[in-house]
């Protein structure tokens, strides 16, 4: 047996491995510096402890996960392969692509709200598209550069520390981050722990803000976008029919809506009965069933839904403050019955027409759409009836539409306004491709649509699917991308 030539093999293997934590608590410090945008990117902790945790979690995980990734890489590598060139060059190319991704990580958390992920690729990939074709040489050389960088950093840091190996094992600086970061780890799931047992909210929050962290649930994702009812939540009581705390925040600029001299007006009629479309149908035959009408139960929200064009999460904030439309503006004037809008007063020939329960025949040259606010469905949130519409355009419709979609189509597709139904709705035309969420708000239940699927997620934390053309519960995880993009969506007005 060479002893020898094992004790050359063991030295080597002694040196990269001593190398290697070396150049992993260099990385550590890099990871730790991309990964600040994640703790930009939400809302700080309310809390004292929540703040004392994020910090401890961030420092924790981030080096937990660099760690992990060299046990899983450069470990094995440098025992069965230990020659310190190859290795050194491995480790560097490894490292550079490890610390892009957290970088392009980092880049769309911030940006969506997620991590990267396969469902949700082609908003990521949308949102890449977004950045780089506006200036894409421009975009090109700072990618180039921004790894080039970092495959610098690298190399530097992996030449030094094996050059000066010998240094660096006689200093105790390693040591000792080495036990402050096990004794954050050991706090932030001890915080977390005692957090999930006490419903500190502010704390469980925080739970999918790091990748490979803890996995995002309907508690946390409510948490984090202030609609989870705690006190709901501990008791577990039915729907709160109370709107959580929203202040309504006025746009700062609204486009312009130029009409042609032709503009056909709009009439959108509501009716309390199915008995009462009938009728009303009958009486109008170029009136023909268009879609199925997603909304909810709640006739006040259904309302509010098809006057204002957004979700009713705004209802109690806009109705309190005496708030019109946001769409109503020179030229599009409007003409109301309701009575729970009585603040807003009529205009003389009104381009747009809602009311509630009107039989009066109306004229041809009107765009007319109806439907039944009334439900034979034993959901308590959400119901699906048609739309009436004389639009031939609509005719043989596909998908599922909602109230606010009404006035989101007739700004774009019947007034050519898309700006201002962007700007001012929160809604999907009904004849375009939109890639926005569908959602809508009601009796404290976020309501979001995608194809025939509806998810209802409750402000206790609760959650369920249902198939749309079956109506039966649908047995599924939580599409966290979709439905952050749908939060987000609905709080596009909210100073909060």
């Amino acid at each position: 047996m060479n002893l020898t030539t094992q004790n050359q093999f063991s030295s080597r293997v002694s040196q990269l491995l001593a190398w290697g934590h070396w150049f992993t608590l260099a990385n550590i410090g890099l990871a730790l510096l991309l990964s600040l945008a994640y703790l930009f990117a939400d809302a700080h902790p309310a809390t004292a402890i929540g703040t004392f945790y994020m910090v401890v979690t961030w420092l924790s995980h981030t080096a937990f996960i660099t760690f992990l990734a060299f046990v899983l890489t450069i470990f094995p590598l440098s025992l069965v392969f230990p020659y310190p060139r190859h290795i050194r060059g491995m480790a560097s190319v490894l490292a550079t692509i490890g610390m892009t991704l957290l970088a392009v990580d980092a880049f769309v958390y911030y940006n969506l709200g997620y991590h990267l992920n396969y469902s949700a690729l082609g908003e990521i990939l949308s949102l890449f598209w977004r950045n780089v074709s506006n200036t894409p040489a421009l975009s090109t050389l700072m990618v180039s550069a921004f790894v080039m960088l970092i495959l610098a950093y690298q190399l530097i840091v992996s030449n030094y520390a094996w050059h000066h190996l010998g240094d660096l094992k006689r200093l105790r600086i390693g040591r000792t981050i080495t036990t402050a970061l096990v004794v954050c780890f050991a706090l932030s799931h001890s915080i977390h722990i005692w957090a999930d047992a006490e419903l500190k909210f502010d704390i469980t929050k925080q739970d999918n803000m790091l990748p490979l962290s803890y996995p995002t649930t309907a508690k946390s994702l409510l948490a984090k976008n202030d609609l989870l009812d705690l006190k709901r939540y501990e008791q577990q009581r039915s729907v709160n029919v109370n709107a959580p705390n929203v202040s309504f925040v006025m746009p700062a600029q609204l486009p312009s809506c130029n009409l042609a001299p032709d503009a056909a007006a709009v009439d959108i009629r509501l009716f309390s009965t199915q008995a009462d479309l009938a009728r009303f149908t009958q009486a109008n035959p170029t009136l023909q069933q268009v879609a199925p009408i997603l909304h909810p139960t709640s006739a006040e929200d259904t309302i509010f839904n098809a006057l204002y064009g957004l979700p009713s999460y705004y209802r109690q904030s806009m109705s309190k403050d005496h708030i019109d439309p946001l769409w109503r503006r020179t030229p599009l004037t409007l003409q109301t019955n309701l009575a729970q809008f009585d603040f807003i007063h009529d205009d003389a020939d009104a381009l747009v027409k809602v009311s509630l329960d009107e039989h009066t025949p109306v004229q041809d040259s009107h765009t007319v759409f109806a439907f039944t606010l009334a439900s034979e469905s034993t959901e308590r949130i959400t119901t699906i009836n048609q739309l009436w519409s004389s639009d031939t355009r609509l005719q043989g419709l596909g998908h599922i539409v909602q109230p606010q979609d009404i006035l989101a189509t007739v700004l774009a597709e019947h007034w050519q306004c898309p700006e201002l139904a962007a700007s001012a709705l929160i809604a999907n035309n009904m004849l375009g491709n939109d890639t926005q969420p569908n959602i809508n708000y009601s009796q404290g239940v976020f309501i979001a649509l995608r194809k025939d699927r509806i998810t209802l997620l409750s402000s206790d934390g609760s959650y369920k699917h249902i198939s749309a053309s079956e109506g039966f519960n649908v047995d599924q995880e939580l599409n966290v991308p979709f439905l952050i993009q749908g939060l987000k969506q609905l709080k596009r007005f909210n100073a909060q």
